[in-house]
């Protein structure tokens, strides 16, 4: 087994980190309507926690084979040369978004739950730096006018 080999089954990993943010998003409404009225900020505190893990996940699956697709809708994507270079416009745009959004945030907020918050929308922002690379290599394999 090879490093790339290494790094492909490391990237599997994305999936308990997304179970994890999805836990931690859903956690407030979970534990009730008394806990959030008992303490207010909670639902900050787990939305922030689970833009973290989102970030972490999304890095981690920047470390797949990008030489192969996941189904068959990626495959229409990532082949049509139009699709390809819509979509990639589309996420580079989301990820600017997100990080002026978390940038602002953390640098308007004083200390307390929106700067918390902005924490976590960076922490996304960054991991999808990744992730948005590793897009970009999935267009650049498959695309079917370069491929001819």
């Amino acid at each position: 087994m090879n490093f790339k080999e290494v790094f492909h089954k490391i990237s599997y990993l994305q999936y308990p980190l997304m179970l994890i943010a999805v836990y931690f998003a859903f956690s407030p409404y979970i534990l009730g309507l008394d806990a959030l009225k008992a303490n207010p900020g909670l639902i900050f505190q787990q939305l922030n926690t689970s833009l973290i893990f989102m970030g972490l996940g999304i890095s981690f699956s920047s470390l797949q084979d990008t030489t192969k697709t996941q189904n068959k809708f990626s495959k229409d994507i990532w082949e049509n040369p139009k699709k390809g270079k819509v979509t990639i416009i589309l996420m580079a745009m989301f990820i600017l978004l997100i990080l002026i959004i978390g940038l602002g945030g953390y640098l308007i907020a004083d200390d307390g739950a929106l700067k918390n918050l902005s924490i976590g929308f960076i922490v996304l922002g960054l991991g999808m730096f990744g992730f948005l690379k590793a897009a970009i290599e999935m267009f650049e394999n498959h695309r079917k006018d370069k491929n001819l």
